[in-house]
């Protein structure tokens, strides 16, 4: 019955091509109260309950395929759990915010799909306002030519591409005299939520969290200059926030996280540093999963792997994994003596796009399991988040007062 009043509404015929646009005057940003997923024969429906009307635009991308959807800034009150249940050709979604103007959610799809029309509705009927969207399934090769018309990438795929980054084949210069830079990265973020945890808590909450305690303890020390990634529930591209590290002049990058894997009586926190091969099929695994956070968000990351490999091969990033290792050299010590527990092989190493900085000494922090309770209830509690930050402040402070006294 329910599947039947949904599909039972009368809509002006909508356009669709590749991308859509619609304008419309909205007084101000929408509030997205609630979602639905339907199915009528091959179409699967999706709809999203608004309090005032919105522009969108809708592009596909493929390997895994998925829709993407782009709004104004919006107002997510949806249940934490919304979205990992799918329907019909929806596997599931995220949603969040992507930039400072755009709010997103990414369709993944069980299969290749279409956008059959994609509306606003207005009020009526006892309803608010609605977003609509139809995704109809499409062979393999019908998705390729909609994702490459004419054989090219349509055009606000391709405004979405991150540009190339041309990295200088030589360290930053940095002015003597002045406070050594550290810049701390709370992963994921906006519309990538990261792993949740058993109560289902998320990633990038608990990262965001930890990474505020630690900017106060470092600054607390007046020793060091604090720079963020990001201080707000917002999407970063990682190679944005590679960006950000090298702006800032960093002297030091450390990216925070808390992974999940299904043994939930596995433990510890662990450490890793950039390297060409990875140190165990664990670390492997891991670096595959956290590179794919730009995917999760719906950006496109083909055509970069010249640029990779530049970066791996340039002296400046060598002479940083270096460094890096000798960060962790300090770090590892500091963390047992604090009482932090620590997985068997804590230093681990693999190709994550986030430390590829060339001239930047740069970690990432696992900070623990989200799939175990006592890491979980470590990582939510004050004097867990506490203990980590008073770990990493005291490392931080050793590893640059060895480097000053080195460079002397």
């Amino acid at each position: 019955m329910l599947r039947k009043l949904l599909f039972r509404l009368n809509v002006l015929p909508v356009l669709m091509a590749m991308t859509v646009m619609v304008s419309l005057s909205a007084a101000g940003a929408a509030t997205v109260t609630g979602v639905r997923l339907g199915e009528n024969g091959d179409i699967t429906r999706l709809v999203l309950d608004l309090d005032n009307a919105s522009s969108f635009r809708t592009f596909l991308l493929d390997d895994p395929p998925r829709v993407v959807i782009d709004f104004p800034p919006m107002d997510w009150r949806l249940l934490k759990t919304a979205g990992r249940q799918g329907r019909g050709v929806i596997a599931g979604f995220r949603f969040g915010v992507f930039d400072q103007g755009t709010s997103r959610m990414v369709l993944d799809l069980k299969r290749p799909a279409r956008v059959a029309q994609a509306f606003i509705l207005p009020p009526r009927e006892g309803y608010g306002y609605r977003f609509v969207i139809d995704l109809k399934p499409v062979t393999q090769k019908e998705f390729s030519t909609l994702l490459r018309p004419q054989g090219g990438l349509p055009a606000d795929l391709a405004a979405t591409r991150p540009a190339a980054i041309k990295l200088p084949p030589v360290p930053v210069a940095r002015p003597r005299h002045r406070l050594p830079v550290v810049v701390l990265d709370p992963g994921h973020g906006g519309i990538d939520p990261g792993a949740s945890s058993l109560n289902g808590h998320r990633e990038k909450d608990i990262t965001l969290a930890i990474a505020r305690n630690l900017a106060r303890h470092l600054r607390a020390t007046g020793r060091v200059k604090v720079v963020m990634t990001r201080n707000r529930d917002v999407f970063l591209k990682l190679r944005e926030r590679v960006r950000i590290a090298r702006r800032a002049g960093a002297d030091l990058f450390i990216s925070l996280h808390a992974d999940t894997i299904s043994r939930s009586s596995v433990r510890g926190a662990s450490i890793y540093t950039l390297s060409e091969t990875a140190s165990d099929k664990e670390a492997a695994a891991l670096a595959a999963k956290e590179n794919k956070a730009d995917v999760i968000a719906g950006v496109n990351l083909s055509g970069h792997s010249e640029d990779v490999a530049e970066i791996l091969i340039d002296l400046a990033q060598r002479e940083a994994m270096n460094a890096s290792a000798s960060f962790v050299s300090y770090l590892l010590p500091s963390m047992r003596r604090r009482g932090i527990k620590l997985l068997r092989k804590p230093h681990r190493s693999a190709g994550f796009r986030v430390l590829k900085a060339p001239d930047v000494a740069s970690v990432l922090l696992e900070l623990g399991y989200l799939s175990n309770r006592r890491d979980e209830s470590r990582l939510l509690s004050r004097k867990g988040q506490s203990e980590i930050a008073a770990a990493i402040t005291d490392a931080v402070l050793a590893y640059l007062e060895k480097q000053q006294a080195y460079n002397r």
